[in-house]
């Protein structure tokens, strides 16, 4: 191995082997919540975590809202009628059975973590009198102040709070570890997951885990059509390191995923065209429902569902009359249920009204408690908006009582965005499952953003809890199986392979090139013909290029095992995007060579799994998870009963 400098202990090539009834992959607020669950049914359980546990995830530095807390006792709004909303406004492309556990339970979690000491209401009375809290819950809400069912929270306590209880359950955590590969075995004819291989980052250890249980709580893909060698970091809403090994790690034992042909238009990347998210002035989620402005510091109205103007800024945050609710914020990105705010008129309509570029959000035109909710605490809260934007800002002299924030791009994005610029963004693709949140694959579970059409905070918890304590059942039915020594020797060969290179290409130059075949081959517009052309040219780099890797450092080489990964995902995604052979607005897909939008042949989960390295394409009805209420409660009687 080469000389290098480095501050850990080299233990590349040693094996370390642990046992557990469950293993959770992945220490998000999913991954946690999997953990505590199965702990709780007496379950010994192990964590694997990429970065460090007590801040990683997308939620590791803060979020500012928790979507669907239906069950809270100010929400006017029951699980059902909300999960059913988020199918419909989906247009049926939705996870209905995740939508409704994050209704159901989602409000436990947050009891849950204000147990664990958390921050879930206004305890010190900052926003006393205002018209979103609460004053006998202290709970404060966000959107919809009618029916309360979002509420606004004090995210970046959260996954300290989990960590420590992790630590009190006796969670066995293993930080700085990337889980790799997946385990099987054939029982009964049937394959089985038995655990994972991972390898320590910062000192090369290899690790095999054995488990009767597996849950997969890892990140969705991203880095797959976006990605600069030279600007990562705060331009990316996720970690730099969530880029969707579970699904690759998945797709590699035949695993079946769906929706993977969705992808929206750019939003937040690290392009080198963004900006930090929510950096900007802008109306949406953690900023709704700023007052925007023009050049000219004219107002641009807000207007409801009907088209009437909106006279005051708390007509913003209610239905009018003959409207139940409407959503607004996280995934819902064209709701149906909501006002229309000034985002969702079309562009050419502003400047035909004589509105003047620049536009700007101007929070000293909002009355106070509104003002700094939005900037003190949304902004502040929400993921990488506590020190790069609110505390640098602030420090540089931005005032939001006297000074506006210019928004960027041509519309109300961040910034301008291309066509080919896609992103897995806004409910995108993933595991298919059953109720119980269980793969294709007996034993293997998933939570969070492994699901398809996953979604917010909210959604993570208590999928991630749901999916910990099925596992911890089923754990409760089998023995442990052993792996296979060859299996575990292949992934030790792959994994270290690019340590045997002197002199070859980083990973930085094959994450560029499989960005820029995807933009060029899986873009805005899409045919059989391209898409054949990008899968041929990956299949090129994995061929001719991978075998060029070099690492140096076991950090090195957990970045280029990324870059494996997304050039597994981008394979799963032209696969899929093969299969459907027809446009569809709500998967923002477009076929040139069949332009047919949505017709009602196609209006179906179609499903992809790898078996003998070809695509094996599936077939699922959008409603087969039947009648929300009464498949859940028939399956979770127990939960029901008080079993927490």
């Amino acid at each position: 191995m080469k000389e290098y400098k480095w501050p850990y202990e080299n233990e590349i090539g040693d094996v370390q082997t642990d046992k557990a009834e469950v293993l959770v992959l992945g220490g998000g607020l999913a991954g946690c919540f999997a953990a505590i669950a199965a702990a709780k049914k007496g379950k010994s359980v192990i964590l694997v975590e990429k970065g460090a546990t007590v801040r990683s995830g997308s939620a590791g530095t803060g979020f500012d809202h928790w979507e669907s807390a239906c069950t809270n006792p100010c929400s006017q709004v029951t699980p059902e009628e909300i999960a059913e909303a988020y199918v419909d406004e989906q247009s049926h492309y939705s996870n209905g059975i995740a939508h409704y556990i994050e209704c159901r339970e989602g409000y436990d979690r947050l009891l849950d973590i204000e147990r664990f000491g958390g921050k879930i209401r206004d305890t010190d009375g900052e926003f006393a009198g205002a018209e979103f809290r609460d004053e006998k819950t202290k709970l404060m809400f966000a959107y919809d102040y009618k029916n309360k069912f979002t509420l606004r929270v004090w995210g970046s306590t959260f996954k300290p709070a989990l960590y420590k209880q992790l630590q009190l359950l006796g969670v066995k955590i293993f930080d700085r570890t990337e889980a790799t590969a997946l385990l099987t075995a054939v029982e009964d004819g049937k394959k089985r997951g038995i655990g994972a291989c991972g390898m320590n980052v910062r000192t090369g250890k290899f690790h095999v885990f054995k488990a009767k249980a597996t849950v997969l709580c890892m990140s969705r893909p991203a880095r797959v059509w976006l990605f600069n060698p030279d600007l990562v970091g705060l331009c990316e809403f996720r970690p730099m390191q969530s880029i969707g090994s579970g699904h690759a790690m998945g797709a590699r034992i035949g695993m079946e995923f769906t929706m993977m042909e969705k992808s929206v238009k750019g939003e937040f990347s690290a392009a080198g065209r963004s900006f930090p998210p929510y950096g900007a002035g802008n109306n949406h989620n953690t900023w709704y429902a700023a007052t925007m402005v023009d050049a000219r510091g004219v107002e641009i109205p807000y207007l409801d569902r009907d088209g009437n103007i909106l006279e005051t800024v708390s007509q913003r945050y209610y239905p009018v009359e003959g409207q139940k609710f409407f959503l607004k914020g996280g995934v819902i990105d064209e709701p149906k249920y909501e006002y229309r705010g000034p985002e969702t008129m079309p562009f050419d309509q502003l400047m035909e009204r004589g509105y003047q570029l620049p536009f700007y959000a101007d929070l000293s035109k909002m009355p106070e408690m509104e003002r700094k909710v939005i900037w003190g605490m949304m902004v502040g809260e929400e993921g990488k908006t506590k020190i790069p934007i609110l505390q640098n800002y602030t420090e540089r002299g931005f005032d939001p009582a006297k000074h506006a924030l210019q928004s960027y791009g041509t519309g109300w994005q961040s910034a301008a965005f291309l066509t080919q610029e896609r992103q897995l963004f806004g409910a995108p693709g993933g595991i298919m499952h059953d109720w119980d949140l269980k793969t294709n694959i007996d034993g293997i579970y998933a939570a969070g953003d492994q699901l398809f059409a996953s979604d917010c905070c909210g959604y993570a918890c208590a999928t991630g809890h749901y999916a910990g304590r099925k596992a911890a059942d089923y754990a409760g039915t089998v023995d442990y199986i052993a792996p296979v020594q060859a299996d575990i020797d292949a992934e030790m060969t792959r994994l270290y392979k690019p340590l045997e290179k002197e002199d070859g290409m980083g990973w930085r130059e094959l994450n560029m090139a499989i960005s820029k075949a995807m933009q060029n081959y899986c873009g805005g517009v899409k045919c059989a013909e391209l898409l054949k052309e990008g899968l041929d040219l990956l299949t090129s780099y994995e061929q001719e290029k991978v075998p060029q890797l070099c690492a140096v450092t076991p950090h090195d080489l957990m970045r280029t095992h990324e870059v494996l990964d997304i050039l597994e995902v981008c394979k799963l995604i032209l696969g899929a995007c093969l299969m459907r052979e027809s446009s569809s607005a709500p998967l923002c897909f477009e076929r040139s060579d069949f332009p047919a939008l949505d017709p009602e042949k196609d209006r179906h989960f179609i499903t992809i799994r790898m078996e003998n390295g070809k695509p094996v394409k599936g077939i699922i009805p959008h409603d087969y998870f039947g009648n929300l209420k009464e498949e859940y409660e028939k399956r979770n009687q127990d939960y029901i009963g008080g079993a927490h």
